[in-house]
C-alpha cells in the first residue's frame, strides 16, 4: 500500500468514531449505478419551543437492562425475520467477520454464527466495519458492509442469504469514493424504490462527511442513477463528521438517526442527533434539539445503532462505553427505548441517555475443546488466521514466527477477570518455540506468559518490540503448567503458573503489575486468549480455557 494511503488510514482511525448503523425495516427493489454529480443540498433547521410531551405507547415493556450485547460489539445492527431479531456488528480486524446473533425480545442473544465464518471477501483485506443486515421484501437477507479495499480505500459492499443464518454469498464492493465510503443503510423512498444510504468518510480528510443516497439494482448488487446528498456536519455538536444513518418511516417522515463527533477512545464524544425529511431525497430538517441521545455516568458516547420497533415500542440497538471498562472492553450493544412526541420527533426515554440498569455478565465462561469445532466466540487476527486442530478435548495451535505467533483469543466482558489454561508437554516445545496464555491487542501489541526452552517468562509485546519483564524456571519434567492472567481495572495485569492448578506461583514481584494501557486499538477492546510463538514445524496443545468475570 502506499505511504499516502497508510497516512490517510491512520488519520481516519484518529478522527474517525467507527459506528456501525443500523434498522432493516426495509423493502425491497432495483439497485443503481455510481454517479458523480452531487445533488443540490436543502438542509433546514427548524426551531421549535413548545415543549414537548410523549405520546400515548403501548403495554409496558420489561425492564432494560444493559448491555444486551456484552464484549466488543460495536455498530450493531437489526432486522426481523418473522418472530426473530438478526443482529450482526463490525469486528474490524479480528475473524471471524461480522457475528451473527438472534433474540426473540432484543434483549436475551444467542451467537450462532458469522455472515463469513471462514476466508473473508477476496476484494476486501481488513477494518471490517458497520455490517447493516436488512430482510429484504423479496425474501433475501442482505448485509452491507465496509471494509478496506485491497490496494484501495474504504467502501461499501454487499452479501445475502436465502435465509439470516446464511450461508452469505459476497457480491463485492458498490462503492467506494476517493476519501472512502463507509457505514451503508438500504432503504425504500416514497415510490417503493431500493436506495442505499451511506457516509463520504471526508473527516480523513479533513473534509465534510455527507450523507448520501443512490438506487439500488433490483438484485442489490450494484448502484444506479445519481448519487444525490441528503446532508452532511453542519451543526456544532456534530463536530468533524455524521455517519452511521439508520432510517425509519413513522407517520408521514423520513426519520433519520445518525452519529456525529469522535467515536473512539477514552476521549469519544458520540452522541446521536435525527433529522426527518418527506421525501428521501430530502430537504431533511435536521432536529433542533439534538444531539437527542447522550451520555450518562454508566454509558457514554452512544451511538451507530439500528432503529427498531417491538409490541407497540421503539428502540435502539447501539452500541457505547461502560464507563468503568471503556476501551478495554470495547463498545458494547445497548438497548435504548424512545417514544414519538406530539410534535413528531423521537424522544429517548432515561433521561435522553441509555437504561442504566446493569445485565449480569457470566460468572464463568469456559471451553473445554469439546468436539471437533471450535466455539464461535473465539476469535483471530483478520490477515492471519492460524492453523489449530481440535481432538479429544485438546486445542492444538500450530506456532508462528511472526506477527507476534499464532493467537486465538475471546472478547473480555469485564474490566476485571481471571483467565486460565492448561499447556501440555511445554518441554516439548522444539528449541525457539514458546507457548502460552495473554492479553491480545493485535499482532503488534500484547500481554503474555509464555513457556519454552525451560522458562516462564512475562513478555510485553508494544509497537512490534519485545521486551521480558520477568523469568522463571520451568519445573522439571511438567507434564503440564497452569498458567494465570489477572487483570484489575481494564490495564493492570498480574501473571502466575502452577503444576496443578491449585498452588499459584506469581511471575512479577509482590504488589507489582504490568500496565496494558497501550493494548486496546482505537476502535477495538482487548481480547484473552492463547498464542504459539516460533517454527511452524511447532505445535502447542491446550486444555480447558476458563474466563472468571469480576
Amino acid at each position: 500500500m502506499q505511504a499516502v494511503l497508510l497516512l490517510s488510514l491512520s488519520m481516519q482511525k484518529q478522527n474517525f468514531c467507527r459506528s456501525l448503523a443500523a434498522l432493516a425495516l426495509l423493502g425491497a427493489a432495483p439497485l443503481l449505478a455510481v454517479g458523480q454529480a452531487p445533488a443540490k443540498v436543502k438542509v433546514k433547521t427548524k426551531v421549535k419551543t413548545t415543549k414537548t410531551a410523549p405520546t400515548a405507547r403501548a403495554t409496558t415493556a420489561a425492564p432494560i437492562a444493559n448491555p444486551v450485547l456484552a464484549g466488543d460489539y460495536p455498530d450493531p445492527s437489526v432486522t426481523k425475520v418473522g418472530n426473530t431479531y438478526w443482529a450482526t456488528a463490525t469486528t474490524s480486524n479480528w475473524g471471524p467477520t461480522f457475528p451473527l446473533l438472534k433474540s426473540t425480545d432484543l434483549q436475551n442473544w444467542s451467537l450462532v454464527g458469522h455472515v463469513f465464518p471462514g476466508e473473508r471477501p477476496a476484494w476486501a483485506d481488513y477494518y471490517f466495519w458497520a455490517p447493516e443486515i436488512n430482510h429484504d421484501a423479496n425474501g433475501k437477507t442482505y448485509v452491507f458492509y465496509t471494509a478496506h479495499k485491497r490496494g484501495g480505500n474504504l467502501a461499501v459492499g454487499v452479501a445475502s442469504a436465502d435465509r439470516p443464518e446464511g450461508p452469505y454469498q459476497d457480491h463485492g464492493p458498490l462503492v467506494g469514493q476517493p476519501d472512502g465510503s463507509i457505514d451503508g443503510f438500504p432503504m425504500q423512498d416514497e415510490k417503493g424504490q431500493p436506495y442505499l444510504l451511506w457516509k463520504e468518510d471526508g473527516n480523513s480528510q479533513n473534509k465534510p462527511t455527507p450523507i448520501w443516497a443512490q438506487r439500488l439494482s433490483a438484485d442489490r448488487t450494484q448502484l444506479v442513477g445519481e448519487k444525490t446528498e441528503l446532508f452532511r456536519n453542519t451543526a456544532t455538536w456534530e463536530g468533524n463528521l455524521v455517519e452511521g444513518p439508520s432510517v425509519v418511516r413513522h407517520d408521514g417522515y423520513f426519520y433519520m438517526f445518525y452519529a456525529a463527533n469522535g467515536c473512539c477512545g477514552a476521549g469519544c464524544t458520540y452522541a446521536t442527533g435525527v433529522a426527518r425529511a418527506k421525501n428521501l431525497l430530502g430537504p431533511w430538517e435536521k432536529y433542533d434539539r439534538n444531539p437527542i441521545l447522550t451520555k450518562n455516568d454508566t454509558w457514554t458516547c452512544p451511538g451507530h445503532g439500528t432503529a427498531v420497533e417491538r409490541n407497540g415500542h421503539w428502540y435502539m440497538l447501539h452500541h457505547a462505553y461502560q464507563t468503568n471498562s471503556m476501551q478495554y472492553v470495547g463498545r458494547q450493544g445497548v438497548l435504548s427505548e424512545f417514544v414519538w412526541t406530539k410534535t413528531g420527533w423521537p424522544e429517548f426515554l432515561a433521561d435522553h441517555s441509555t437504561p442504566r440498569a446493569a445485565a449480569p455478565v457470566p460468572a464463568v465462561v469456559a471451553d473445554e475443546f469439546a468436539g471437533s469445532a471450535l466455539g464461535a466466540s473465539w476469535e483471530w487476527p483478520v490477515e492471519d488466521k492460524p492453523q489449530f486442530a481440535l481432538s479429544g478435548g485438546q486445542l492444538q495451535l500450530t506456532a508462528r514466527p511472526d506477527k507476534g505467533g499464532a493467537a486465538l483469543g475471546r472478547p473480555t466482558l469485564a474490566a476485571n477477570y481471571t483467565a486460565t489454561t492448561t499447556l501440555l508437554n511445554p518441554s516439548a516445545l522444539p528449541a525457539g518455540a514458546s507457548a502460552g496464555l495473554g492479553a491480545l491487542g493485535d499482532p503488534k501489541n500484547a500481554l503474555s506468559v509464555l513457556v519454552g526452552d525451560g522458562k516462564l517468562q512475562v513478555q510485553e509485546l508494544r509497537d512490534g518490540k519485545t521486551r521480558t519483564l520477568a523469568e522463571a524456571a520451568l519445573p522439571a519434567a511438567s507434564p503440564a503448567v497452569h498458567l494465570r492472567v489477572q487483570d484489575q481495572g481494564g490495564s493492570h495485569y498480574r501473571f502466575a503458573y502452577s503444576p496443578d492448578g491449585r498452588t499459584w506461583t506469581e511471575l512479577l514481584p509482590a504488589g507489582q503489575t504490568a500496565d496494558g494501557g497501550y493494548l486496546p486499538p482505537w476502535d477495538r477492546g482487548v481480547r484473552i486468549g492463547v498464542l504459539a510463538q516460533g517454527p511452524a514445524s511447532a505445535t502447542a496443545t491446550f486444555e480447558r480455557f476458563e474466563l472468571m468475570n469480576k
